[in-house]
């Protein structure tokens, strides 16, 4: 696998691709893309490094798998292009912004936007075979994931990390809460989020922390 990623991220990461377990993932994944149909689209697995570089990262977002229905995936995590049908976690994601922050709901489910801004949205498995969730978990891309996470909290300052679910929340084990904020809430999919996600405020209480550490707010809203 070609690692084609932007180049502010190459001096905190590259060896973590000379790495064994990189090696086997690489290896493993070329092989899936010649055999079977996997999500996202090979130029966009590190699509979210390319519209994001290092050094504008402010906010964090931790997903678990991309999307493995047919045109979601685009290399961000809950992110759809624009003109896909939105899903669920992302219209529920759109909901608590318009509560909380106000303006109108989101109808296009393109991210683009975020990452530009300094949003990494960051799945911790960053590819999948279609139709099966899951099907790319432990084969390495989770110890490279940690890796962004942890030069992220140790070379940044005064990062948002939103952590939705238990799955994020473990992941997150390795920021340092001392020189970031995180934030924790239930998962936006439909079955959990009644349980915490809608009326975290999460989006506010991010703009909130960059602002007071004199950095330029995100506009999540249209």
């Amino acid at each position: 696998m070609d690692v084609k990623i932007h180049e502010s991220w190459k001096a905190h990461l590259d060896g973590e691709f000379e790495k064994p377990y990189f090696k086997e993932l690489a290896a493993f994944v070329k092989g899936e893309y010649v055999k079977k149909k996997i999500y996202p689209p090979p130029a966009g697995i590190f699509r979210a490094f390319e519209l994001c570089p290092f050094e504008n990262v402010k906010v964090v977002i931790l997903g678990q798998d991309p999307y493995h229905g047919p045109q979601q995936a685009n290399g961000l995590c809950f992110s759809v292009s624009g003109g896909i049908d939105l899903p669920p976690s992302l219209q529920n994601i759109f909901k608590e912004i318009q509560s909380d922050m106000g303006g109108g709901l989101r109808s296009d489910g393109s991210l683009d936007d975020w990452a530009r801004q300094g949003v990494l949205l960051l799945n911790a498995t960053l590819t999948v075979e279609a139709g099966k969730a899951g099907s790319h978990q432990r084969k390495g891309w989770e110890q490279f994931t940690d890796a962004v996470i942890r030069a992220v909290s140790e070379h940044n300052e005064h990062v948002v990390f939103l952590l939705w679910g238990r799955y994020a929340q473990e992941k997150g084990a390795v920021i340092d809460e001392g020189k970031h904020l995180v934030l924790k809430a239930a998962h936006p999919s439909p079955l959990s989020a009644y349980n915490g996600f809608f009326g975290c405020k999460h989006f506010s209480k991010a703009n909130e922390y960059l602002e007071w550490h004199g950095k330029e707010s995100i506009q999540w809203s249209v």
